[in-house]
């Protein structure tokens, strides 16, 4: 999905906001955000601080309502449903912050979002223990985003890029049609930050997922793997491009890293 830019999106958007808008009282963190995102994008959401990119990750994955508008997944209205309704139904989010459970193995982990998935989620540790089935997807996710050889190493001593690789493949063990990740990369070294891109969009393809969504600040990545960029500024949609015309415009380059935007290209 890393964008050898051959993306070819379908007619109907996977998932996409239709106006959407999220007041907090006379506060408009968002206004009127229409994007979508179809079969084999990978689409970058950016922006300075207070842009609103958090609020409409949030809203997208059914934490947030929003105040008008619609959220469509698979043609069907997800506002408001909550991220495990949502996971369900084939979206899941990584963090930006690890959200690990720091005294598990691995492989007790990621037992959590399989058994989750298949619904045994009452004691994934006895399914894991008993069930050939998930303990297989354990070692399949595991494999496929560079984690099969710590299998039983306790999450807390991994390396802050296997720990990011750990929360992601939480993640990818939800079986995602569409994955939504929260600056990805973020606490981790610059030299390591490439090489998970590369395991995860890797791992997605393997996996069948059908679309990725990043909010990113590193403009490297977002050059490097995005289809398309949407860049928020003040809770609205400054531009939906694709990253060459975003990054030969020093005006939009301007507005997304924190200046007061100029007047900006249109988007092609």
């Amino acid at each position: 999905m890393q964008a050898d830019r051959a993306a070819s999106p379908s007619a109907t958007p996977l998932f996409e906001t239709i106006n959407v808008s999220k007041h907090y009282g006379a506060y408009r963190a968002l206004n009127n955000v229409s994007f979508g995102v179809s079969d084999g994008e990978f689409v970058s959401i950016v922006g300075p601080n207070g842009a609103g990119k958090t609020t409409l990750v949030n809203v997208v994955t059914g934490l947030l309502r929003p105040t008008v508008g619609e959220v469509r997944f698979l043609g069907k209205d997800i506002a408001g449903v909550g991220p495990v309704e949502l996971a369900r139904l084939g979206m899941s989010r990584a963090f930006q912050l690890v959200n690990i459970f720091p005294a598990l193995s691995v492989r007790e982990t990621l037992a959590v979002a399989v058994a989750s998935r298949l619904r045994r989620i009452s004691n994934p540790f006895r399914s894991l223990r008993r069930d050939d089935v998930l303990q297989a997807d354990v070692g399949r996710v595991a494999g496929v985003l560079g984690l099969g050889a710590k299998l039983d190493t306790v999450a807390s001593t991994l390396s802050q890029g296997e720990k990011k690789l750990l929360d992601i493949a939480s993640a990818f063990a939800l079986n995602p049609t569409v994955i939504l990740l929260d600056e990805p990369t973020s606490g981790v070294s610059t030299g390591d930050k490439h090489a998970i891109m590369e395991v995860l969009v890797t791992a997605a393809k393997a996996a069948g997922v059908r679309a990725i969504v990043q909010v990113e600040h590193d403009m490297d990545l977002v050059e490097r793997y995005s289809h398309r960029i949407v860049a928020l500024h003040e809770g609205t949609v400054l531009a939906d491009m694709p990253p060459d015309a975003f990054f030969a415009d020093p005006a939009m380059i301007s507005a997304v890293v924190g200046t007061r935007p100029k007047t900006l290209r249109k988007a092609p």
